[in-house]
């Protein structure tokens, strides 16, 4: 059997491999809400009372995240990419991730739409490489520097090293660059360095690829720290997003879609440990979690058919 004819079989087991782990992840989520039922409801009603102000302010954020992860991904290669039908592939892109494991909704909307565009599949699998390294490294710096900065940001129990909680964005940085660079993709990488050149010679590309990346993880943060403050929770800026970057980064390491339930969990334990009480802690997950997945869900995979009728994707 060739590599080529081989490498669908392999595709395939890692695939249901990612489902199972999903399936067993979003069934201990399930049994642990179900054990807390009374935390959710008080969750739910805080949020319905939430500052109506500072909930747009959380869905201007949300709406953004979408704009930046069309600029990062315009960064990621050379040739000039029609805006509208970016943003537009961004926004089901995001939609696909809820439905699929580990990014992989998000992954074949891209990698459809750049070919749409013209660049070959090689160069597709590339710029989608890029963009998921930069992230990860952007998520990395930023917790640890933040991190390192205030040591005193997240109160965690006696028995939790604090070089421990360092440690999550620095694994979770480094799973997503193996994962980046694993497999298939990490041969077309290595038969693609040209590309990875060419877009960081031109300094308007790395600025988008860079910048939005940054933009992209400070954004979400943002949603947090706006659900945060509507549900009247005075946590400091610093402490939502080193809580934010954390949960995230331990999330990567569960290929859930979306992070649905892996994102939840770190996230609400985050908050929890920067001293937030728990029903408010799980009134801003259940916000953060309303304006960038459930309620973009539908309208996205209205957006993704669309697209995919006019072969854009």
């Amino acid at each position: 059997m060739t590599v080529a004819e081989s490498l669908p079989i392999t595709m395939g087991r890692r695939f249901y491999a990612q489902l199972g782990i999903t399936l067993v992840v979003l069934a201990a989520v399930g049994g642990v809400a179900a054990a807390h039922r009374a935390t959710l409801d008080s969750g739910t009603d805080r949020l319905a009372a939430g500052d109506g102000e500072w909930l747009v302010l959380a869905c201007l954020a949300a709406v953004g995240t979408w704009v930046c992860a069309a600029v990062a991904q315009q960064g990621a290669v050379v040739e000039p990419l029609p805006k509208g039908r970016l943003v537009a592939a961004q926004f089901a892109a995001g939609a696909a991730n809820h439905l699929l494991p580990a990014g992989a909704g998000a992954a074949v909307v891209n990698l459809r739409f750049l070919t749409r565009c013209g660049l070959s599949a090689r160069r597709s699998a590339t710029a989608l490489a890029v963009k998921a390294a930069v992230g990860g490294i952007v998520r990395c710096v930023l917790g640890v520097v933040l991190l390192a900065a205030s040591p005193g940001t997240v109160h965690l129990p006696a028995r939790v090293p604090h070089g421990l909680v360092l440690l999550v964005p620095v694994a979770a940085g480094g799973v997503g660059l193996a994962g980046a660079v694993s497999g298939r993709l990490r041969r077309a990488l290595g038969r693609a360095f040209a590309d990875v050149r060419d877009v960081h010679r031109c300094r308007a590309r790395a600025c988008a690829l860079w910048g939005g990346s940054v933009a992209f993880a400070l954004l979400h943060a943002g949603v947090v720290l706006a659900v945060v403050h509507a549900i009247g929770l005075g946590l400091p800026a610093s402490r939502v997003l080193v809580a934010y970057l954390v949960a995230s980064g331990a999330a990567a390491l569960l290929p859930t879609p979306g992070g649905l339930g892996s994102l939840d969990a770190a996230l609400a334990l985050a908050l929890t440990a920067a001293g937030a009480p728990g029903p408010a802690a799980v009134s801003a997950v259940l916000g953060y979690r309303l304006l960038t997945g459930w309620l973009p869900m539908v309208p996205g995979l209205l957006v993704l058919a669309l697209l995919a009728r006019r072969s854009a994707v």
